[in-house]
């Protein structure tokens, strides 16, 4: 019989800010269970293992991320809808290291295709049309700005930019700046 009260969904929202507390990959459904104070066994009525549980913070996540970034990208365009969207995922994963995280985490075919991922490939492109950029570069660029916000965001998270000036807001506008120009300016083979 399940727990009054538990439910699939909120076994994931708690899951996700377990993820944010203690970092995604110490979230498991024993972990989960302590947090309720229940056994783990009764969780499995709702979900069906730890993957399973990953899988839903993992989208969750991508949804989060994907309304956000559709919210600051309303009626921009260019440079501002660029660095809107970036900061988008950079105050993300301020917030919400755990989830942001879990937004990287792999899934299989099904759950990614049914998933927001195609939402943010969609608003990446949206951008980069700004750009007037065609096949095949606009998928170089989409790669380009997904390795670029992530990379920086994730070396940023771990400390990498703290012990040394420049500040790393002031790094991350120049970085902006240079990706603006060079889609402005995309070379040509």
């Amino acid at each position: 019989m399940a727990r009054a009260g538990l439910t699939a969904e909120r076994l994931v929202r708690a899951g996700a800010e377990l993820a944010d507390e203690v970092g995604f990959g110490q979230v498991t459904v024993s972990a989960l269970a302590r947090r309720f104070d229940v056994k783990a066994a009764s969780l499995y009525s709702h979900l069906k293992n730890s993957q399973g549980l990953k899988t839903g913070i993992a989208l969750l996540a991508l949804e989060e991320l994907a309304d956000r970034a559709a919210d600051a990208l309303a009626g921009r365009a260019g440079k501002d809808a660029l660095q809107a969207f970036a900061n988008v995922y950079r105050d993300y994963a301020r917030e919400h290291p755990g989830r942001y995280e879990a937004a990287r985490f792999r899934l299989d075919p099904e759950a990614a295709a049914a998933s927001a991922g195609g939402r943010h490939a969609q608003m990446t492109r949206a951008i980069l049309r700004g750009y007037d950029l065609a096949e095949p570069d606009q998928t170089h660029a989409v790669r380009l700005l997904g390795s670029v916000f992530h990379g920086y965001v994730s070396l940023e998270s771990a400390g990498g930019f703290s012990h040394s000036a420049p500040d790393s807001q002031e790094s991350w506008t120049r970085i902006l700046d240079a990706l603006d120009a060079l889609l402005r300016n995309w070379p040509t083979p």
